[in-house]
């Protein structure tokens, strides 16, 4: 637009100066060039009122890349035990081809040190690994630095690296990451992301780790993680992960922390469970954060870990729908994806956020991802 008022300025200028220097040597022309001049110079009156085309707005952030997917660490240990499943239609399925076929398009996997009954060991998840790559879809290596669970309440140094200094520490977390990542390697098994920790939100290898104790040692520890994820899969984006994603504070204080100590990270992994009456004000509060998370630290954010009540679900599927249109649509595509924790879990000891209903099928909460999921 710009450019057209610019032309007709010229072109009006230029015939006004004709037209006057016309009259100056002939005066009958006086009429015919005042009403000339005063239509172009109506041309140019009208070309500057008209307002420049309206800017369209910017397209929908692209979710091509948007991971849609589960964490199901717990599925050969289920297997092991007899548990089956099934799909919509009550047809027996491998768990890995049922988040498929459900529309989902990554896998998480949890690996511990040593863990007692073998379970999330090297083994067990190449097993995985493989079932995630024959059904072509993306992986994330989630590791624990410790034989059994890792979370906020417990981050125990493996049995086997007890008594260690801090050096030979960093040594067994750089060692260990590039056994297990070597082994899925060697497996033509692509890695897309790592979780270097699991629910690090007050550091990991306690209490050495231990990050309101000594943040510059859980910094050093971090970033033996991710030198050796990098050293294996260059591209592979390395994850700290904190729980609550709704809770701003818990972030800004651990990743402040790390920056001053100069962590390595590439993404800010992210926990949300919330209640049937809390959801909607978490999913607002979650995605308010990694718009700020990304505005205070320059990383993209993903939920690596969602669940809720496996008897709510059409709670949970609402839950579910709201946050994946908030995550890839108002966060200024800053999201990564979102993955739900174990929800092929139905018939496991207590734990009651897995998404499948009592004879083995998913359950509409499940939906969501089956709507969002791109390919």
């Amino acid at each position: 637009m710009q450019c057209a008022v610019y032309i007709i300025k010229t072109v009006a200028n230029s015939a006004l100066l004709f037209f006057i220097l016309t009259i100056m040597r002939n005066p009958f022309k006086l009429i015919f060039g005042s009403l000339l001049g005063a239509a172009l110079t109506f041309c140019v009156a009208c070309a500057e009122e008209q307002p420049a085309f309206k800017v369209v707005d910017q397209p929908e952030p692209s979710t091509t890349n948007f991971a849609s997917g589960a964490d199901i660490s717990w599925v050969t240990k289920f297997e092991n035990v007899g548990v089956k499943f099934y799909n919509e239609q009550g047809n027996e399925r491998e768990c890995t081809a049922l988040m498929k076929e459900i529309g989902m398009n990554t896998i998480r996997l949890r690996v511990w040190v040593n863990p007692a009954d073998g379970w999330c060991n090297i083994d067990d998840v190449l097993a995985k690994a493989l079932r995630a790559k024959e059904q072509g879809m993306r992986i994330m290596i989630n590791f624990h630095y410790s034989d059994s669970w890792a979370d906020p309440g417990q981050q125990y140094i493996p049995k086997a690296w007890e008594n260690y200094t801090i050096d030979e520490m960093k040594d067994a977390v750089a060692n260990h990451t590039k056994e297990v990542l070597q082994v899925l390697q060697q497996n033509q098994i692509d890695v897309e992301w790592v979780q270097v920790g699991n629910e690090t939100t007050t550091g990991m290898l306690w209490p050495m780790g231990d990050a309101k104790s000594n943040m510059g040692n859980y910094a050093e520890l971090s970033n033996a993680g991710y030198d050796a994820v990098k050293s294996i899969y260059p591209a592979a984006k390395v994850i700290i992960h904190v729980d609550k994603g709704n809770e701003l504070s818990r972030f800004t204080w651990l990743f402040d922390g790390l920056r001053r100590n100069k962590a390595k990270w590439d993404v800010i992994g992210m926990s949300l469970y919330p209640e049937v009456n809390t959801w909607e004000t978490e999913n607002q509060s979650i995605t308010d954060n990694i718009k700020t998370l990304f505005e205070r630290y320059g990383t993209e954010c993903m939920i690596v870990e969602v669940g809720m009540s496996r008897t709510e679900t059409a709670a949970s599927r609402a839950f579910l729908t709201d946050l994946f249109k908030k995550a890839m649509h108002e966060t200024d595509n800053r999201c990564q994806g979102i993955l739900y924790w174990e929800p092929e879990c139905y018939t496991y000891e207590t734990y009651d956020k897995g998404a499948f209903t009592n004879d083995g099928r998913p359950s509409e909460a499940l939906i969501p991802f089956g709507e969002y999921t791109t390919y």
